[in-house]
């Protein structure tokens, strides 16, 4: 069942592509209703282009351009992305990336989180990943973070990424007030948000 519904989503992604790459929202009745942090009827980009990349859903399809990128950046990412060993690690498979990627298809569906691959315009290279979250602390309706692989950080993209990031979000996405934690809001300070959070 799981992997049929895959094969559904897969092919409505493929659909939402040709036709000016924007997703509408599950019509179907098995879909779960849409959580409150984003309207039901707000068509998810799913192909955005602009400044040298290309933003595409995360998905079966991407695992091994997105194994390759995050797997030749581990220091990187655990020190500038995740603050910890846990993500990403030595000893992850194929295997293990392949069911990241199914789960966060499952989101983008269900409409839980967007989670979108970086990638050089001819689609072969991943240059980093863009999350689009629910806020989870303060007055903040959504949380992104972004990450970039180390040769792009030293050339520069992160910056650049981060602006664009911005203004995509500011120009196409429905919502007031945007976290960007560990840029726009200091880590320490968004860990303490998140944390009273939590006490309430």
């Amino acid at each position: 069942m799981k992997v049929w519904g895959m094969k559904i989503w897969t092919t409505a992604i493929a659909v939402a592509l040709a036709l000016g790459g924007v997703l509408p929202a599950p019509a179907s009745a098995e879909t779960p209703a849409s959580p409150a942090w984003i309207a039901p009827d707000f068509a998810v980009p799913t192909l955005i282009e602009g400044l040298g990349l290309k933003l595409v859903p995360l998905g079966p399809a991407l695992t091994e351009v997105d194994y390759r990128a995050y797997m030749n950046s581990i220091p990187h990412l655990q020190k500038t992305f995740t603050r910890s060993t846990g993500w990403p690690h030595e000893g992850l498979t194929l295997k293990d990336a392949a069911l990241d990627m199914e789960t966060e298809a499952g989101r983008f569906e269900r409409r839980e989180s967007f989670a979108y691959a970086v990638l050089t315009p001819d689609g072969t290279r991943e240059r980093g990943c863009v999350y689009v979250y629910p806020g989870r602390a303060g007055s903040y309706d959504a949380e992104v973070r972004l990450w970039v692989t180390a040769e792009e950080y030293e050339a520069g993209f992160d910056a650049e990424l981060y602006a664009w990031t911005k203004d995509w979000i500011a120009r196409d996405w429905p919502f007031r007030n945007v976290a960007y934690p560990g840029r726009a809001i200091a880590w320490e300070e968004w860990d303490a948000l998140v944390a009273a959070g939590k006490g309430q």
